[in-house]
């Protein structure tokens, strides 16, 4: 048995919260580059450049890559020889985000109440979900969620009769009509199977995945690949200005459903979708 205070995991959430906004991930940033090169429209490509500089500017300044930090959405992958002590682990969560979003100046966005709409001016609390898993090690993500993107989510709960057809064209149509709001080029999340609710948390899962890593399963790597011919041929385009390249990537995470049900979760990151993650 492992013993970790949880001080650790408030100083990692405190630094995942300002790297994750500071720091674009590699991959999302590469998407960029590929995105650029396949873009038809010139206006397309200039917004693909300022994209990229914007990307440059936020690393090399240590500012954020955007004025929404989001909410902060945190996964938490604890090992089951692991010992927490010296306090509660979800306060210790939220007091990293506490710390994070005020000692990064990023923007806090987050209100108390859904109707009151009174601001906690720290961005607490933090949507967290926690995993036991094998090992003596705690590994945490923070992904912080914007709702230009967040707001353009879809939920269909199919029947099991369900063609993969008319499950590509829910998710590309939900792609398509969200237009401008969710910041394309967008990344696809997607969570298919489980309950209404597990579905959701796939799909949001499913942003994390490495934008040029393509589902190891054929029938879902053909599936993501249909989605992308649809929202890319909308005419969408960058920024809702028009042209050949809508969505970045797009991933889905299936899991095992009832006999009668078949959920299906659309979740959009914008093209700054990102995350950061480390392990205590």
């Amino acid at each position: 048995m492992r013993e970790i205070q949880v001080s650790e995991v408030t100083a990692l959430v405190r630094k995942l919260c300002i790297d994750a906004n500071y720091y674009l991930p590699a991959d999302i940033r590469q998407a960029f580059v590929d995105g650029r090169a396949r873009e038809e429209s010139p206006l397309g490509r200039e917004i693909f450049d300022q994209m990229l500089e914007n990307c440059d500017l936020a690393r090399a300044n240590a500012v954020p890559v955007c004025q929404d930090t989001g909410m902060a959405v945190v996964f938490a992958e604890v090992g089951q020889e692991v010992h927490l002590a010296g306090g509660d682990f979800e306060a210790a969560v939220n007091e990293g985000v506490h710390q994070g979003y005020l000692d990064g100046y990023l923007r806090c966005s987050v209100v108390g109440d859904p109707l009151r709409r009174v601001n906690t001016e720290d961005n607490t609390p933090a949507i967290l979900y926690t995993q036991l898993v094998s090992g003596d090690k705690v590994r945490i993500t923070v992904a912080p969620k914007g709702f230009g993107s967040e707001n353009m989510s879809a939920m269909k709960m199919f029947t099991p009769a369900a063609s993969k057809e008319q499950i590509v064209d829910f998710i590309a149509d939900a792609c398509i009509h969200a237009g401008s709001n969710p910041c394309p080029p967008i990344v696809i999340g997607v969570g298919l199977g489980g309950t209404s609710d597990r579905a959701a948390y796939l799909a949001k899962r499913a942003l994390m995945r490495p934008a040029g890593q393509r589902n190891p399963d054929p029938l879902y790597a053909g599936m993501e690949q249909a989605v992308l011919d649809k929202v890319n041929a909308s005419g969408v385009g960058p920024q809702g200005l028009g042209g050949t390249v809508t969505a970045l990537a797009c991933a889905i995470k299936p899991f095992a459903t009832h006999i009668a049900g078949l959920p299906c979760v659309v979740n959009i990151g914008c093209h700054v979708t990102r995350h950061a993650e480390g392990e205590i």
